[in-house]
């Protein structure tokens, strides 16, 4: 079969015709494969950077799984068919050698026949020849119907073929558009999400600049109201109210001064509240802390009990006065959040507090 196909090779025109055409295909298919790569890398990065609108994007990557579905499908399809084809190709090329060869070999006989009746009556050996190459001449004749048989039909297999390849330069091009729309419904919604997100960004920091404005009134004016108070400290954003003032030891029920303090607290900042615009969603965090030592009680098993405890009866104090519940939070940190690490008794009054903070949710 090789023999019959480096002969074929020299004179035909198809085959030289055909590899470049391939070609041609094939580096359509990978400019195609190039976009889908370059469009799934962009899907991924604006994915990452755009994650709230995740469900927006959604149906759109989906189309694109689809899509490459398809394209992977089509090229197998395109593959096997070019496969066919140069399997077909070979069997024609093979036949079409053999039947060269099979046309020179009757003409050879001819000859021969032609010879051997012109001597034919000379001897019965030549009889003999004469009826042998005879046999010889039905059978070339036999084998080139043949021959010609399966010339036929390896020509219908290429023609459906190239029917075959025509429906899929259809579908190419059906996806290549569906591509081209894809790609330009995605630069429209990155181009409203760039739109919103920088919206959003600024009336982002314009509430925090908003918050930060009567977060410093609040603390300048509860500084104004303890001022006198030289236990209660002001570190950054926090105010932090030692334990000894607020509650007895092991105890998280408000003392007489701490429901004073408490009661300043909760005045200053219903006046702080009624000035702070209501879309700017504000809140009072209460922390409660505790020193390392540990306390084992029927009511406060732990330390983060104990913590807990002592923030939300703050918290329930300031509802009383009239703070919105939903202005506050109580939190508990036990001891392991210290201001001091050390292991003295100026280090454990020091970690026994409770830190107040005005946040936004």
């Amino acid at each position: 079969m090789a023999l019959l196909r480096s002969r074929r090779r020299p004179g035909g025109s198809s085959e030289n015709t055909w590899p470049g055409f391939v070609d041609a295909l094939s580096t359509l298919l990978l400019v195609i494969i190039f976009l889908l790569s370059v469009f799934m890398l962009a899907q991924f990065f604006l994915g990452q950077a755009l994650s709230g609108r995740d469900q927006a994007l959604e149906k759109l990557r989906q189309q694109i799984a689809d899509l490459e579905s398809s394209l992977a499908l089509e090229r197998q399809q395109h593959d096997d068919l070019k496969a066919e084809f140069y399997e077909i190709s070979a069997t024609l090329q093979s036949a079409n050698q053999s039947r060269e060869e099979l046309q020179a070999r009757i003409s050879e006989l001819e000859a021969d026949l032609e010879q051997a009746q012109q001597a034919r009556k000379s001897n019965d050996e030549q009889l003999r020849m004469l009826e042998d190459i005879q046999n010889r001449y039905r059978e070339s004749t036999a084998a080139l119907a043949k021959e010609k048989e399966l010339s036929q039909e390896a020509r219908r297999q290429v023609d459906l073929l190239n029917r075959q390849l025509a429906a899929l330069r259809q579908q190419l091009a059906a996806l290549q558009d569906a591509l081209d729309a894809s790609e330009a419904r995605d630069r429209e919604q990155r181009a409203t999400i760039k739109n919103l997100s920088a919206r959003l960004n600024a009336a982002l920091a314009s509430k925090v600049q908003e918050l930060s404005q009567y977060r410093s009134e609040f603390f300048g004016r509860l500084k104004q109201v303890l001022a006198q108070r030289s236990d209660i400290r002001i570190e950054g954003d926090r105010f932090i109210f030692p334990s000894s003032v607020l509650f007895a030891s092991g105890s998280a029920t408000l003392g007489p001064e701490g429901r004073q303090e408490m009661a300043k607290l909760a005045q200053t900042l219903k006046e702080i509240a009624a000035t702070i615009p209501p879309e700017i969603n504000w809140v009072l965090r209460v922390d409660g802390h505790t020193d390392k030592l540990p306390i084992r009680t029927e009511r406060f098993p732990s330390n983060w009990d104990l913590s807990t405890a002592r923030a939300l009866s703050v918290v329930k104090f300031l509802i009383n006065q009239g703070i919105p519940p939903e202005r506050l939070a109580a939190t508990g940190f036990g001891q392991y959040h210290p201001i001091n690490p050390a292991d003295t008794p100026e280090a454990y009054e020091q970690n026994r507090r409770i830190e107040m903070r005005l946040t936004q949710k």
